[in-house]
């Protein structure tokens, strides 16, 4: 019997997150990535009134989603979603329009600053092609990121499906994106809100991750 071919996902268990930050700091050195700019992010939530108050985590990074609105806002075709799940850029047929920036409801993108190209989280493709998980799976020290291949029965993102399949929500379905990076804990370990203040359209700020306070400082 023929093996099926890898479909990588992530799933998010936010009751673990203790946002260390240790899976943004992976990537940036695991990636090279500039000053400023990020793949993955991990949001705070100020939320209760005080001595009643609560500060909940939200990691955040590319959705991988089956309706990719980036891909199909790209005018020259350079991203596209692959056979194992991913949604990769060419780095070759990058145009430099940015209107996978603004068609992303997550945040997900942004340019490189040297590069002057799009680019994002795909789940360390090169750490994938030697049998290694994605460098933020790697880091996190408390196992909020759970990963594997979707067609396996015994990797780890399927027996997380086991378990928690009915609690597991993707972030902002209702755009009708299909994301394929599912959260435990949205609507109880952080609240909604905090899925609301996501940047739309725009590539995070790199000032912004106490997103609930900054305006205001």
């Amino acid at each position: 019997m023929t093996t099926p071919s890898p479909h990588w996902q992530m799933a998010v268990d936010l009751e673990r997150c203790i946002g260390c930050h240790a899976c943004s700091v992976a990537c940036k050195v695991e990636n090279d990535i500039e000053l400023g700019v990020f793949r993955t992010r991990v949001l705070y939530h100020d939320h209760g009134a005080f001595p009643e108050t609560r500060r909940s985590f939200l990691p955040t990074l590319c959705m991988q989603c089956a309706d990719a609105p980036c891909m199909t806002a790209c005018p020259s075709g350079a991203i596209s979603r692959q056979e194992d799940g991913i949604v990769r850029i060419d780095p070759d047929t990058c145009d430099k329009w940015e209107s996978c920036i603004k068609a992303c409801p997550y945040g997900a993108l942004h340019i490189d600053p040297v590069q002057k190209i799009a680019d994002k989280c795909d789940f360390c493709s090169h750490r994938l092609e030697q049998s290694m998980t994605p460098a933020c799976v790697e880091a996190c020290p408390a196992d909020v990121l759970i990963f594997g291949d979707i067609n396996d029965d015994q990797s780890p993102v399927s027996r997380f499906y086991q378990r928690h399949g009915s609690e597991l929500k993707g972030l902002r379905v209702e755009r009708g994106t299909r994301p394929q990076v599912r959260y435990r804990g949205v609507g109880t370990v952080t609240p909604q809100a905090a899925v609301d203040k996501l940047p739309d359209g725009r590539a995070h700020d790199p000032v912004d991750y106490e997103i609930d306070q900054w305006a205001s400082r």
